[in-house]
């Protein structure tokens, strides 16, 4: 049974063509992964059928009575609550009809005329077979086995939001929308700020998940693993594949060369008829079948010219120092206010060591680099780079100075040496070129943002890169090229990673950040 139905979208943002009349259908049940190039429309597609953006043209129609939720990593959340009392909120249409049912026990009391009250008997009773069906009497036990698979557990019931970072509410907000027992899910990139252990959990539940989900990922196996169907959003289409991930792409390259050999022929046949047209319309003997082949040509339907984005490639330059002792951190004691995150912490890092940092999220892995970077002071314990260490580091946060520049702009002021061929130069090195190379940096994609972030440490010469999850956001091509330059990086290496498939392929070494180390 069908539960959406899309008929003819048509998107367009600053000038780019997102979708044209596009259509999909999503039927009950259906675990779908959303997939695309950085910058294709991905997110913006969930908000549409989320309702929580317009579109220009078209119909999203979905089934009367569907129920659904959208997991928006940026929406803010009320901070004041404490985490057990935000988790309590996925049930607040149960709480509200428990509500009622009281008042309609106290009514009962009430009542004396045995009619009356056999209609109140029957609607309470009603009332209370729904609670039970919901869960209601297990929500404790619900929200603690799905706060400990995720991992929001360890942080403490008890704790206010306020005091959580920025992954930890993500997580929360992932554990609400898990509970809402809603008919469809909408998901973007969930698996951003969860670790290893925690993707793991979330991908059995999805996997034995009886209702629909849509959800956006660039995480191969995650999608492998979770996934039956796969909607694929390029060139102004929005085409949906039968199948898991690893299908798809077989699929997909198959009818990304059918496309291109059908414009190509398209291409062919217009200009053919516009040769045809401007040789003969000046002739009275042939301009009427020129007037014939105008109209013919008016009535083509004009397929999109195929999208072509270059490649991302990344390359870090190096002046490594073969040494034992890159790096010194003893009895490191992180934190903030003076209150520890975590026991002392100790390590040595050698000139071509490239480490692994493992742990929960909202363990500390965050705070460890910024104290090593001189963001946050330590609270005790010391930590010591050699000589001639020359870090560069990449935050997590996609924080930048003036999100109301663009991606030239903010290349052009980090590196005032550079003249206007050279920064879009550098910027098509990651793929950022034409429009969005001077679109605010604010309209650009996750994806989009990340590869401006690496380009600054493209431009620096180092020998230790300090790199806090540098893959969210990172469409499969990108994070390929990624690899492969932190492969060949001949210097030391901190990499803070969640995508164990990614790291593992570059790390020599892991350390694991525990509470009890």
């Amino acid at each position: 049974m069908s539960i959406l139905k899309i008929n003819n979208l048509s998107q367009t943002f600053e000038d780019k063509v997102l979708y044209k009349n596009a259509s999909l259908t999503v039927n009950a049940g259906e675990h779908i992964g959303v997939v695309g190039l950085n910058g294709a429309g991905k997110t913006t597609f969930i908000n549409i059928i989320a309702g929580n953006s317009v579109w220009d043209e078209g119909e999203v129609i979905w089934l009367s009575g569907i129920r659904r939720g959208y997991l928006d990593q940026h929406a803010d959340i009320d901070r004041s609550l404490t985490v057990y009392e935000y988790l309590k909120t996925a049930f607040s249409r149960l709480y509200e009809l428990n509500d009622r049912l009281t008042a309609l026990y106290e009514q009962m009391g009430e009542v004396s005329d045995e009619k009356e009250l056999d209609k109140l008997i029957n609607k309470s009773n009603r009332m209370l077979e729904t609670l039970t069906d919901s869960g209601f009497y297990d929500v404790d036990s619900t929200i603690r086995k799905t706060a400990t698979g995720l991992g929001i557990a360890a942080v403490g019931y008890d704790t206010p939001i306020s005091d959580l970072s920025g992954g930890q509410r993500a997580k929360l907000m992932l554990a609400k929308l898990i509970m809402q027992d809603l008919d469809v899910m909408l998901l973007d990139e969930p698996t951003n700020f969860l670790d290893v252990e925690h993707i793991d959990w979330l991908v059995k539940y999805l996997t034995s998940y009886k209702k629909t989900f849509l959800v956006i990922s660039h995480d191969a196996d995650f999608l492998d693993k979770v996934c039956d169907n796969i909607v694929s959003i390029e060139n102004g289409s929005i085409r949906k594949y039968s199948g898991s991930y690893s299908s798809f792409l077989s699929q997909h390259e198959m009818a990304l060369k059918q496309y291109e050999e059908d414009y190509r022929r398209q291409q062919a046949e217009i200009k053919r008829m516009e040769d045809y047209i401007n040789r003969n319309k000046a002739r009275a003997s042939t301009a009427g079948m020129a007037n014939s082949r105008k109209k013919m040509l008016e009535r083509i339907e004009v397929m999109e010219k195929p999208i072509t984005i270059p490649d991302a490639t990344f390359s870090f330059p190096c002046a490594p120092v073969h040494t034992k002792e890159m790096l010194e951190v003893k009895d490191l004691v992180i934190g903030y206010d003076g209150v520890p995150l975590l026991p002392p912490i100790s390590f040595t890092l050698k000139g071509d060591t490239k480490l692994w940092i493992r742990g929960t999220n909202g363990i500390g892995k965050t705070t460890l680099l910024k104290t090593i970077m001189h963001v946050i002071p330590p609270i005790s314990g010391t930590y010591r780079f050699h000589v001639a260490a020359k870090p560069a580091y990449l935050e997590q946060d996609l924080t930048f100075r003036n999100t109301a520049s663009n991606a030239y702009g903010y290349i052009s002021d980090c590196f005032p040496r550079y003249n206007q061929k050279d920064i879009r130069t550098q910027l098509a090195r990651v793929g950022i070129t034409g429009d969005a190379a001077t679109k605010e940096i604010f309209h650009l994609s996750g994806g989009e943002q990340v590869r401006i972030r690496l380009l600054t440490i493209m431009n620096v010469t180092s020998n230790i890169l300090i790199l806090d999850e540098p893959t969210n956001h990172l469409d499969v091509r990108a994070k390929a090229a990624l690899m492969k330059a932190l492969k060949e990086y001949d210097g030391a290496m901190i990499l803070v990673s969640h995508e164990r498939s990614f790291a593992g392929e570059i790390c020599d070494c892991v350390f694991d950040v525990k509470e009890k180390m």
